[in-house]
């Protein structure tokens, strides 16, 4: 299974938003909550390349951006093959 990383903070709707779908794929996510640690957001934003709004999504180390990208990686059909699920 991929290894899956969500930056986040627990008032975001749009963090719900992408855990579900990621919990409803089966995948298991380590999660960073920003607010408890401000810490996290500097390396939230270095890695994502700039991005300060959460979600950030990252998946294997491959930043894929926040619960948008999420959902249309999953229309598209390729969301399971990056999870490695079936």
């Amino acid at each position: 299974m991929s290894k899956v990383e969500i930056y986040s903070n627990m008032w975001c709707p749009f963090c719900h938003r992408a855990k579900q779908l990621l919990q409803s794929k089966g995948a298991e996510f380590e999660e960073f909550d920003v607010d408890v640690n401000p810490a996290l957001r500097n390396e939230m934003t270095q890695r994502s390349g700039g991005r300060q709004t959460v979600p950030q999504i990252f998946i294997n180390d491959l930043h894929i951006g926040g619960s948008d990208e999420l959902v249309a990686l999953e229309r598209e059909g390729r969301l399971s093959g990056l999870l490695q699920v079936e």
